[in-house]
């Protein structure tokens, strides 16, 4: 042990993480800006955070309800709690308001530590990165602790037709914090269901299509998905380039900005509580849906929305939706083979391409295709003649001009939109693990394919599961979107707590 670390466990021994001010706990489902806040008045330390989420996960994660949304923790986590502990009380500031707080990653997003990362899959899990992703690198700049991994569905739900979200083999299976008994969607199913159920206050998800926005609005928080590109994607295991980002998953929007500005570095986004006024928004009706009880939460937050000064258009029509998701699909499983097989190769290890990687999950069918197969694995494989790959880079920047410029972009200019809002989702099924996922309405393709922002935030509960409400803007809008967000939060104010019951 070196000489500081020998001196700085001789100082806490003396005065353990609540002994100066007396210091308590975080109050359940603490926010990131309500943890800073403490951090800034001396009111708690690193050290105390950690030992509290570290407590709390093995009381609902490990033990009792079982949400099993963490994968691993990271064995460094308490040691570099007390360290920014000991920093902090002997005179050096907080680096940014993420300094000291536990947050969580997902399990597709390199790090180069004692901790896997694997998508889930056994095929990975004898090789570690060298590098850390390049978001993590922004985290770790700002003093964030990276508390553990979250589980996730493996490959990030691109191995199979008949995947059940939230399960991987390296994993398990995520649960819903609401229900345990229901699943908590997917493919970022555990950091969803971390933050709901107040495991850390902020998670790192991904997304392709719907992977942030589906499981956050199925767990009851927020989620947001960034124009693709704003976030740095190297060190993320990866399905298209041209789809894939990271994105924050959070209890409030101003927590999902406040890590937008730490993973992008960007300036921090001003979220003023009178977004909405004068705001135009137009109403996706074709895309919201039939559930009843959906509908009349969605109609209630109109009414809520037109007396906070918005301007309701409804309905907009959204062109060439169903045309643009399409052409995207055709394109994605030809990207992936060439995108994952270049992240395999660069990392290393025993699995280097996608062939053998399904050559592995053969060998191990016993383990890691117990409840589903490798179709979409083995009809990507067949995709890498130089004829296929063209037609699927025409596929592709088609399905982009339809979904944004001719899509997005053409329904916010008829109707000189600020956004475009529906129900995000529809409630969830039961898990089944032998017939795979139920499928429910979810908005998620038309942002998905353009590339634009898409910001869920709760919206209530069916039948004591959550529904999210979205807000869909244009290439580069996210403050705009974000602030949107932020607003209608504060006048709907509709996150519940999980009850943490079997059904």
């Amino acid at each position: 042990m070196k000489r500081r670390r020998l001196i700085q466990s001789a100082a806490l021994a003396l005065c353990p993480a609540s002994c100066e001010k007396k210091l308590s706990p975080p109050a359940p489902f603490a926010t990131l800006a309500d943890l800073a806040a403490m951090l800034q008045a001396e009111q708690a330390t690193p050290q105390l955070l950690v030992e509290h989420f570290l407590e709390r996960i093995a009381q609902i994660d490990r033990s009792g309800p079982q949400v099993n949304a963490i994968i691993e923790l990271n064995p460094a986590s308490l040691e570099l709690a007390r360290d920014y502990t000991y920093d902090l009380r002997n005179g050096k500031p907080l680096r940014s308001p993420l300094h000291g707080i536990p947050i969580f990653i997902k399990d597709n997003i390199d790090t180069a530590d004692a901790m896997h990362t694997t998508a889930g899959s056994l095929a990975l899990r004898g090789h570690k990165p060298a590098r850390d992703a390049a978001l993590v690198t922004r985290l770790r700049e700002a003093g964030a602790i990276i508390l553990g991994k979250t589980n996730l569905s493996e490959w990030a739900n691109i191995r199979s037709p008949n995947s059940t979200s939230g399960w991987s083999a390296r994993g398990g299976l995520t649960r819903n914090p609401h229900k345990l008994t229901h699943s908590a969607s997917g493919s970022s199913s555990g950091s969803a269901a971390a933050v709901a159920a107040g495991l850390a206050p902020a998670a790192i998800g991904t997304e392709t299509n719907g992977s942030i926005i589906s499981p956050a609005s199925a767990c009851g928080i927020v989620g947001f998905k960034p124009t693709v590109g704003l976030i740095d994607g190297t060190g993320i295991i990866p399905i298209t380039h041209h789809q894939d980002t990271a994105g924050p998953m959070t209890l409030t929007v101003r927590d999902a900005a406040l890590l937008i500005w730490a993973i992008g570095g960007i300036l921090p986004f001003d979220l003023p509580p009178d977004a909405l006024k004068g705001a135009r928004l137009g109403v996706l009706r074709k895309q919201s849906g039939k559930h009843p009880q959906v509908l009349a939460l969605f109609d209630a937050a109109l009414v809520k929305l037109r007396e906070a000064g918005a301007i309701i258009v409804d309905p907009v029509a959204l062109p060439n939706a169903r045309e643009a998701g399409g052409l995207s699909w055709k394109a994605m499983l030809i990207e992936l083979r060439a995108d994952l097989n270049a992240y395999l190769e660069q990392r290393g290890g025993d699995v280097r391409s996608l062939a053998e990687l399904i050559a592995f999950n053969e060998k191990h069918r016993d383990t890691e295709m117990p409840h589903f197969g490798q179709e979409f694995f083995e009809q990507a494989e067949q995709l890498g003649s130089p004829e296929i790959i063209a037609a699927g880079q025409e596929a592709r920047k088609m399905a982009r001009q339809l979904a944004g410029p001719e899509g997005i972009d053409a329904a916010l200019k008829e109707h000189d939109l600020d956004a475009l809002i529906c129900p995000t989702n529809d409630p969830v099924g039961m898990i089944n693990l032998k017939t795979g996922d139920t499928n429910e309405r979810v908005v998620s393709t038309p942002a998905a394919v353009a590339g634009y922002p898409h910001l869920t935030v709760p919206l209530g509960l069916v039948d004591g599961l959550p529904v999210g409400f979205s807000f869909i803007g244009t290439a580069k809008a996210d403050a705009r979107i974000l602030a949107l967000g932020h607003a209608f939060e504060q006048i709907t104010q509709a996150r519940v707590a999980p009850a943490l019951i079997a059904g």
